[in-house]
C-alpha cells in the first residue's frame, strides 16, 4: 500500500478513528457526498454509532470546458459561484442559469435514486459530519457547507481522508471543524492516494443506505 488508502473503505476507518470525540452523540448525523463520498461516510457512521445520510452537490461546469468549475449546486437549491472564472470567460447570466437549472434537475433525480421517498434528514440544530473521499479545490465542498448553513446546522465538521494543507487551511475558516487523515503539502488528486479508487456506483450508494438505515438513530 503507498502512504495513502488501500481503498474507500479503508481510508474510512482512518478518519473515523480521528473523529471519536462524536461517538453515539444523539444531535450528530454523518452525510456522505455521492458517489465516492458515501462508502468512506458509511465506515465513519458506523464506527462512531451515527445515523448515515447523503448530501448531494453538483459541479456546475463551464459550457463547452465541463471539467473547469465554474461554481456548484446543492440540495436545498444553494448555490456558490466562482466569480473570477465567470469575469474570466465572461459567462453569460443565461448560460449559468442553464447548466444550473440542469443540474438542480440531477440533485432531485439522485434524492429519489438513493433514498426514493424518503424525506432528507433533519438538519436544523445539529451537528454535521460531512465526508467525502478527498478535497482537491473544494468548489463542491463549498457548496454543501452553504447549504448547510442555510438549514441551520448547529455545527458543520468537514472529514476527508485526504485535503492538500492549502484547502485543509481554507476550510479551517469555512467549516467549525476541518478534520483530514492526509495533508499533503504536494498534491496532485486524490485518486493517487488510493490504491483502489474505482468509481462507485449509484447501487452500491443505495445499498449502503439501506444497510445503515437498520441501526440508524431517529432522523
Amino acid at each position: 500500500m503507498k502512504a495513502g488508502f488501500r481503498d474507500r473503505l479503508d481510508a474510512g476507518r482512518q478518519l473515523a478513528a480521528l473523529l471519536g470525540k462524536y461517538a453515539g452523540r444523539p444531535d450528530t448525523l454523518v452525510l456522505g457526498l455521492p458517489r465516492g463520498g458515501v462508502p468512506v461516510a458509511f465506515q465513519v457512521a458506523e464506527a462512531l454509532h451515527l445515523p448515515l445520510d447523503v448530501f448531494i452537490v453538483r459541479k456546475l461546469g463551464v459550457p463547452g470546458h465541463e471539467e473547469l468549475a465554474m461554481g456548484a449546486i446543492a440540495s436545498g437549491s444553494v448555490r456558490v459561484l466562482n466569480d473570477d472564472v465567470i469575469r474570466h470567460l465572461r459567462i453569460p447570466q443565461t448560460a449559468i442559469e442553464m447548466v444550473s437549472a440542469y443540474e438542480a434537475e440531477e440533485i432531485v433525480r439522485r434524492e429519489r435514486a438513493y433514498r426514493d421517498d424518503l424525506p432528507p434528514p433533519r438538519i436544523a440544530g445539529r451537528t454535521v459530519i460531512l465526508v467525502d473521499d478527498g478535497l482537491a479545490t473544494g468548489s463542491t465542498m463549498k457548496a454543501a457547507v452553504a447549504a448547510l448553513r442555510k438549514q441551520g446546522a448547529a455545527r458543520i465538521v468537514v472529514a476527508v481522508p485526504v485535503a492538500p494543507e492549502s484547502s485543509f487551511q481554507e476550510f479551517r475558516e469555512i467549516a467549525d471543524e476541518m478534520v483530514s487523515v492526509r495533508r499533503p503539502q504536494d498534491f496532485w488528486a486524490v485518486s493517487t492516494w488510493y490504491d483502489d479508487f474505482v468509481q462507485t456506483t449509484d447501487d452500491e450508494v443505495r445499498d449502503l443506505l439501506a444497510a445503515a438505515m437498520h441501526e440508524e438513530a431517529p432522523r
